[in-house]
């Protein structure tokens, strides 16, 4: 095509090529919206990250450590009412997974006999990314000359992060949680 107009028009013709593509790279303006995330969250009762204890929040948050700790997690904060720990996993040999908890234990009802435990756990995703090294070697004669080293520098790469939704994940724990804080409250009676 550019070779049908005279040559005068070639620098505007090559000039705005740029703002064409850039032009076609626009959305439809009529299209509608995608959803923002904050517009799905639903807030309702039945999708529920607590559960009441019949335990003081200091049982309650014990018995949290202790179920994190007897499924592998690695405490990293034990503050009044929170816990917080980690878990690693490798599915394959590319990917790595990391799974964060936290229970945050709060009284409830008179006497501070009864407690809540809220829970969340956030799930993290990362892949390994290798990045070859190279070295450049100056010959006088011919010039530079790069050889590729025969090693690789790897590093992981965080690819995706959700909060894991409540579901059988959580029931599993809170039902690990109960039968530790029955086993704590018998052995101090």
């Amino acid at each position: 095509m550019l070779f049908l107009l005279p040559k005068r028009w070639w620098p505007l013709t090559i000039a705005a090529v740029p703002f064409l593509l850039a032009a076609c790279s626009f959305t439809n303006p009529l299209a509608p919206m995608p959803k923002a995330v904050y517009q799905s969250e639903r807030f309702q009762s039945d999708e529920t990250f607590s559960r009441l204890f019949d335990g003081s929040v200091e049982d309650t948050c014990e018995a949290a450590r202790r179920a994190l700790l007897s499924q592998g997690y690695i405490i990293n904060t034990t503050a009044t009412g929170q816990i917080t720990g980690i878990k690693r996993f490798q599915p394959n040999g590319e990917d790595h997974v990391e799974i964060n908890f936290t229970v945050v234990c709060v009284p409830d009802g008179k006497g501070a006999a009864v407690s809540t435990a809220y829970v969340s756990a956030q799930q993290d995703r990362y892949v390994i990314k290798r990045s070859a090294n190279s070295a450049s070697v100056g010959v006088g004669a011919i010039g530079s000359i790069s050889v590729p080293l025969s090693s690789s520098q790897d590093s992981l790469v965080k690819v995706a992060s959700e909060t894991i939704p409540a579901g059988e994940f959580y029931d599993r724990f809170f039902t690990l949680m109960q039968k530790m804080l029955k086993e704590q409250i018998s052995d101090k009676g």
